[in-house]
């Protein structure tokens, strides 16, 4: 059952976690009171303390929650309830030690963490459901619950259990019908892995095949996926159908398919963690890691999370304070947060939810921090906090309902990642590979098209849109329908971009035995027979641009395209680094290498569109959605600690600030300021 759209609200949600159960002194009233004063309207609870929802096999504490989901209800405040099956509790892994999840290597994981046990296994289903169905049919009925939250940060482990593998070559049977075709369609000759019946099939511990593997990754997902969807079918039958089903997704998490599992869901949510300070800035690189890191990244992070339903989502967890542990503490610069949650709410943000309220005084989140710290007093951070949700509580009939302007679309494969990141094509020392190799060419281009001033959309290969440029980042398991959906892109107009193993492989992550780039051969108007590692950045010019290329060359001969950058090398300069060739009406751009920034900027800089707020400075990006009303609202982001300006083209109304109506001209920003023009 596809669950329906989410109910139409006013305004931006405003919340935050609050575990009232975790505090040593609480003073349940003073919190709300806080709470309120600050505009936080949205709660979010009862997700990791299974051991306090049933402290004993079959005993169950549930009244506990009560004074919070009454004193949320008395202040206005919705809840967000969660499921806690993610964190179980000690006696459930005594009685049961079988559940505890198997790694690669054959090891159990040890529990004193969280997410370690089997989650498909019946057993375990049976106690998670007689949880679920107290707690939920418990509270979920409350006027202040509005949504269930099913889970926390699924698909954390790949699961090895010996069930899950049996359950995997059933899988595999009904995909190929006969180990036959499998070992024609896995080249199972190879090595003499050629199978005689499937239960010759190795596990997946010792595999070195790339089929195999993508296999894989691709059950593990449908494992996650199908989780949620059982979380999602038992609450149904317990709460009101106007109660909004969602989950906190990490998309770092390796058996995690984030657009198919979001069909079980009536909203996507999710982290949108980034790191503050200097990271911040809007000259800071992308770093591969489980936060954003620069402007560019967190923006990233959100158009990832539209992308899911291809409509509003929710954040339920961000930054409130330091984040990262003991070792990195980095609370936010003064503004930062304020600029964090209209980067968030411009990208379709229906929900900016801080994690946490109230800064742990042990666990292994110590040092993460809440909104209040461990003195449990309101300093600086929750003074911006209230200051911003006093603002978005008088911008929210200007922002219900936003839905953001996109000027590039990226094609996002998750195959295409799991592929790469079995057989990476980077090297980031020489030696090793760079599992982040996927996610490290995408974020180049991404970040590109921000600095040329664009705003991004993903899409997944089967969701290829009309935009005036389209993305594709080492889209290495092409299939011929998304082939042909990319031809057609081009021919109707468009331009699409591709980069480098790009079209190499098919959907099982086989090399080609074709010329490259195979199907898109044609298309791209190269070829090519040969390829390299980078060992050391290459000088590059094009496009009146001097940058350097890193890690990967194509070796492009020509087949109609015309050359646009060029490698300064006395080897790798008899080929073109990037090529475009026209298309029927369109034109495809082709990037043999991992150009630097300047460059990589520069092949979308044409594409820049005008607007109400423009602006040349380097420090500041404007993004643009339109709201319910039909009306356009700008996003101008100041991302340094020096003064800027942009430069409105039109009489405009400020959003933010004191809504006063502005002429055509330059509009001031302080350092690290925003402000948001209709």
């Amino acid at each position: 059952m596809t669950p329906s759209p989410p109910t139409s609200s006013t305004g931006i949600r405003f919340g935050t976690a609050y575990y009232w159960e975790y505090q040593q002194s609480p003073d349940l009233d003073r919190d709300l009171d806080l709470m309120a004063q600050a505009r936080i309207d949205t709660l979010r609870v009862g997700e990791s303390v299974w051991s306090t929802w049933e402290p004993r096999d079959g005993e169950f504490d549930l009244d506990w929650l009560t004074p919070v989901l009454d004193g949320a209800h008395e202040r206005g405040m919705k809840v967000l309830l969660g499921t806690p099956t993610y964190a179980v509790p000690p006696w459930l892994q005594r009685k049961h030690p079988e559940l505890a999840v198997v790694r690669a290597d054959g090891r159990r994981i040890p529990w004193g963490a969280r997410q370690e046990v089997d989650f498909t296994s019946p057993v375990f289903r049976r106690y998670a459901g007689r949880v679920i169905r107290q707690v939920v049919g418990h509270h979920g009925g409350h006027p202040a619950v509005f949504g269930i939250q099913l889970d926390n940060e699924p698909g954390l482990h790949l699961i090895h259990n010996e069930p899950v593998f049996e359950r995997f070559k059933s899988w595999l049977a009904e995909r190929y019908g006969d180990v036959g075709r499998l070992n024609e369609e896995w080249g199972l000759a190879y090595w003499s892995h050629r199978l005689g019946a499937w239960d010759e099939l190795w596990p997946p511990a010792g595999n070195t095949t790339p089929s195999y593997d993508l296999a894989w990754r691709r059950f593990q997902a449908e494992l996650t996926t199908e989780f949620i969807a059982w979380q999602a079918a038992v609450v149904r039958e317990l709460v009101p159908q106007d109660r909004e089903l969602t989950t906190c997704l990490a998309y770092q998490r390796p058996a995690l398919h984030d657009v198919e599992l979001s069909e079980h869901l009536t909203v996507t949510g999710g982290n949108a963690y980034y790191l503050p300070q200097d990271a911040l800035a809007r000259d800071s690189p992308p770093e591969i890691t489980w936060f954003a890191t620069g402007p560019a990244g967190l923006f990233q992070a959100a158009d990832r999370m539209y992308a899911a339903k291809q409509r509003r989502f929710w954040v339920t967890e961000t930054n409130a304070g330091s984040i990262a542990g003991s070792q990195l503490n980095l609370p936010p610069n003064d503004g930062q947060l304020r600029q964090a949650a209209w980067a968030l709410v411009a990208r379709g943000a229906e929900l900016i939810s801080y994690w946490h309220w109230h800064t742990l005084p042990y666990g292994a989140e110590t040092y993460w921090g809440g909104i209040l710290g461990h003195a449990m007093e309101p300093g600086r951070l929750y003074r911006e906090i209230a200051a911003l949700g006093a603002e978005l509580a008088r911008a929210a009939e200007d922002v219900t309902g936003l839905t953001p302007d996109a000027d590039v679309g990226f094609v996002y494969s998750h195959d295409s990642k799991w592929a790469l990141t079995f057989q990476p094509p980077l090297t980031l020392d020489g030696r090793n590979p760079d599992n982040d190799s996927y996610e490290r060419i995408l974020a180049t281009f991404y970040q590109g098209a921000a600095d040329a001033g664009l705003q991004a959309a993903f899409v997944t290969p089967t969701q290829v849109k009309r935009l005036p440029t389209l993305v594709a980042p080492a889209l290495y398991c092409l299939s011929a329908a998304t082939a042909r959906a990319l031809e057609a892109y081009v021919r109707g107009g468009g331009h699409l971009i591709m980069t480098f193993r790009t079209g190499y492989a098919d959907e099982e992550a086989r090399a080609r035995t074709e010329i490259a780039p195979g199907p898109l051969r044609a298309l791209a108007g190269v070829r090519y027979l040969e390829y390299s590692t980078l060992l050391e950045p290459v000088p590059l010019h094009g496009l009146g641009k001097r940058d350097v290329a890193r890690h990967w060359a194509d070796a492009l001969e020509l087949e109609g395209a015309e050359p646009l950058a060029f490698y300064d090398h006395h080897h790798f300069g008899r080929w073109p680094a990037i090529t475009r060739h026209r298309v029927g009406a369109g034109t495809v751009t082709y990037v043999g290498t991992l150009p630097g920034p300047e460059l990589t900027a520069e092949l979308f800089r044409q594409e820049r569109p005008a607007g109400l707020v423009t602006t040349e400075s380097p420090r500041v990006t404007v993004h643009s959605a339109v709201n319910a009303r039909g009306e356009r609202l700008w996003f101008a982001h100041n991302w340094s600690g020096q003064e800027s300006t942009v430069t409105l083209t039109a009489p405009a109304t400020e959003v933010t600030g004191r809504r006063e109506p502005l002429l055509p001209g330059p509009l001031r920003l302080a350092p690290f300021d925003v402000k948001v023009v209709k």
